[in-house]
């Protein structure tokens, strides 16, 4: 959790929010995801269309964004969308 986290951090510092570090734990190792292309594609689209309902000025800023950068733990791979993901034309795991 805590690899995960600074990578927040350092992005919640590049956006001038206010982030206390101290919450966050020692990382004493790099712990690496892998997550497959489509799945990105899929999460990203999924993510532009919440914010052209919830922030349009947002959703204008990013909508031109083909694909974002992931956070540092993730290790992107070619690949579709996940087995368990919905609308992926297969059968839902998650409820």
């Amino acid at each position: 959790m805590s690899s995960y986290l600074k990578g927040v951090h350092a992005e919640a510092v590049a956006r001038g929010y206010a982030f206390d570090r101290s919450k966050i734990g020692r990382a004493n190792r790099h712990a690496h995801i892998l997550v497959t292309t489509g799945q990105v594609e899929y999460e990203w689209r999924h993510l532009l269309q919440k914010l052209a309902a919830r922030n349009p000025a947002l959703h204008e800023q990013w909508r031109a964004i083909r694909a974002p950068e992931c956070h540092p733990m993730f290790r992107l791979q070619p690949g579709p969308i996940e087995s368990w993901e919905r609308g992926n034309g297969k059968a839902s795991r998650r409820a």
